[in-house]
């Protein structure tokens, strides 16, 4: 007798069928970044898989090694497998080691530069400022510093557009008083000057 295992047979038959109807889907292109290990040349690529970033690599930094060793750029590990390639971030910074060649960390280079200080004989700071918003022109002050030892300021206050006004009006009277007494003493010394001028001659015609 034969029997037929009608549950394997099934079981088969759907796999097979989700096999060809539901494929499984490519890994997405992701962005990385690649150097040499002297990191004078670094470039970006678009990869999917450890295999397609590697070859991307050699072709663009011009690499012409057989042996190469892809590693993260912080720390020098080294990136061998898919399973450790696909947990790692996008824009994650690679070194492609050629040969025998070690993972070595970057060298920050610094300049120093020493500025000289220039002294001079008087630095003058001016400083207008305002005391309240409605100020018409505000307020100067005038700092002097000789040979960075001895240091005199002055404040200088300006008046509001009212209180300049008041001034001005004030300053104009005052003014106008003092051409009024001008005025009345010319007038005075010329009548008091023709009144003796008309007594002279009155004398003389007279004799």
């Amino acid at each position: 007798m034969i029997f037929f295992n009608c549950r394997s047979v099934t079981t088969a038959s759907a796999s097979l069928t989700r096999k060809v109807l539901f494929p499984p889907l490519p890994a997405p292109q992701r962005p990385f970044r690649v150097a040499n290990r002297d990191r004078s040349q670094r470039k970006g690529v678009v990869a999917s898989t450890l295999k397609e970033l590697i070859e991307k690599a050699i072709d663009t930094l011009l690499i012409t090694a057989s042996v190469v060793t892809l590693v993260l750029e912080e720390d020098g590990t080294v990136v061998d497998t898919e399973e450790f390639f696909q947990s790692l971030e996008d824009n994650t910074n690679f070194l492609l080691l050629e040969g025998g060649q070690k993972w070595t960390r970057e060298r920050k280079v610094t300049h120093t530069v020493q500025q000289t200080k220039k002294k001079g004989i008087a630095n003058i700071t001016l400083d207008l400022y305002k005391i309240h918003p409605r100020d018409f022109i505000g307020c100067l002050n005038i700092k002097a510093t000789f040979y960075e030892m001895y240091t005199v300021s002055c404040d200088i206050q300006c008046l509001g557009a009212k209180k300049v006004l008041r001034s001005l009006l004030r300053l104009l009277s005052h003014l106008a008083q003092v051409a009024g007494h001008l005025l009345l003493y010319s007038g005075s010394f010329m009548m008091q000057w023709t009144e003796d001028s008309e007594e002279i001659t009155n004398r003389r015609t007279r004799s």
